[in-house]
């Protein structure tokens, strides 16, 4: 294990997983009645990320799935969770006081989402599996302590500013998901 190449990962990472710019939706997913459980997102994202890892491409194309379709239809996602954001609008319909938010969106494809799974992919290319192994388990422990006080910072940040840095982190998902599309839309082969 390379501490340089364990730092770079992880950091590399964590500006993917991006989850402090994810706190606004985590937050808007709660105040929607959704009960998201730290622990279990957490453990759920590692679990995807840690298969991904390993099995990544070899799994998309057991179901016939490019990476760059699989990263279109997260942009996709991620894209609709922005507009509802930016918008107040409720897209994806949830069950009050359900932990059906854990999983979907939060672990998947906020935290494990196609951009993480690309970057997995992609630095497999340069760095040791141990120390992207390790760069992935650093940002999950990152992962659950945002989560677990994601109440505290949202006291902490008062419903104005909750309102204000969900519309921004809306319009930067939006972002996200448009350079996720137009990176990998161009991959397509036609014809």
């Amino acid at each position: 294990m390379n501490f340089k190449e364990l730092i770079s990962v992880s950091l590399i990472l964590f500006s993917v997983i991006d989850i402090i710019g994810n706190v606004p939706v985590v937050i808007d997913l709660k105040r929607k009645g959704i009960k998201i459980e730290s622990g279990k997102a957490a453990l759920v994202a590692l679990i995807i990320m840690t298969i991904f890892l390993y099995t990544g491409e070899a799994l998309l194309q057991l179901f016939g799935v490019d990476v760059a379709s699989f990263a279109v239809a997260g942009a996709i996602i991620i894209f609709i969770i922005g507009l509802e954001m930016i918008l107040g609008v409720e897209i994806f319909k949830h069950q009050e006081g359900s932990s059906k938010g854990t999983i979907v969106p939060v672990a998947f494809p906020l935290i494990a989402g196609a951009g993480t799974m690309t970057t997995i992919i992609a630095l497999k290319a340069k760095y040791a599996v141990i120390d992207i192994q390790m760069g992935i388990i650093v940002n999950i422990l990152l992962v659950f302590l945002v989560l677990r006080f994601s109440d505290w910072i949202s006291r902490k940040l008062g419903e104005g500013g909750a309102n204000i840095l969900r519309k921004v982190f809306g319009i930067i998902l939006l972002a996200i998901a448009i350079k996720l599309f137009k990176e990998n839309l161009g991959t397509f082969k036609t014809g």
